[in-house]
């Protein structure tokens, strides 16, 4: 066998099988475009029905397969185009992540980005507005991580670390307001109920709980033997 010759019935999709691969090269050496396309389609739904996993996955795919499976020389009037043979096997792209280390990494990445969009905010009122909601969540994610040592003072603090002194309001005012307060900060204590009064303004007594009362009136008498 040469270089150049292919294995007779080699596999090339392995998770499709002998079956499928054979199939695939007779619609190759099918002579009329009309034909091979009705077999080509048909060939991709016989796969969906062996494979139920295939009925979620896209058509595209399955067409892909296919023409890979044909070593690309499948041509059919198909729905989507024989991808490049030159993007199989092909690496994909490095995923870029970004440069220099979290300062407060139980705030996390985004609370510094919002930080940078708050300082390109010109308008006084919607900087501090949006200074208060980044407050608030700062709160948020600096109570779950130490809920004791808690201080509004220290949101405020590295809130001028991350903007370099850029961002500032007055902390009199945030604890005069509770603006940083949140809803999830509130959640975390518990209410209890305060039990009700059992005596009603009438001086009567209420019966809880289904118990029987006891009868103390002077007509029920112990029988003496």
């Amino acid at each position: 066998m040469t270089n150049n010759e292919k294995p007779k019935n080699k596999v090339i999709l392995k998770e499709y099988g002998k079956n499928i691969q054979k199939l695939v090269d007779y619609i190759k050496t099918v002579p009329e475009d009309e034909k091979r396309t009705e077999y080509a389609y048909a060939l991709v739904e016989l796969m969906k029905q062996l494979n139920p996993l295939l009925k979620t996955e896209s058509d595209q795919k399955l067409w892909d397969d296919m023409y890979i499976m044909s070593d690309f020389e499948l041509e059919v009037n198909g729905p989507f185009p024989m991808p490049p043979k030159e993007l199989l096997g092909k690496k994909p792209q490095p995923i870029g992540y970004p440069e220099g280390e979290v300062r407060f990494k139980h705030y996390g990445r985004n609370i510094e980005k919002l930080i940078e969009k708050a300082i390109e905010i010109e308008d006084d009122d919607e900087q501090e507005t949006a200074l208060i909601y980044i407050g608030q969540l700062m709160r948020s994610f600096h109570s779950t991580w130490n809920r004791e040592n808690f201080d509004d003072a220290i949101i405020l603090d590295d809130i001028k670390t991350l903007s370099k002194g850029r961002l500032h309001i007055d902390l009199e005012k945030v604890k005069e307001n509770g603006l940083f307060e949140t809803s999830m900060r509130r959640d975390f204590k518990t209410n209890v109920a305060t039990p009700q009064n059992t005596t009603s303004n009438s001086g009567g007594r209420r019966n809880y709980g289904g118990g029987k009362r006891r009868n103390n009136s002077s007509n029920s008498k112990k029988r003496r033997n």
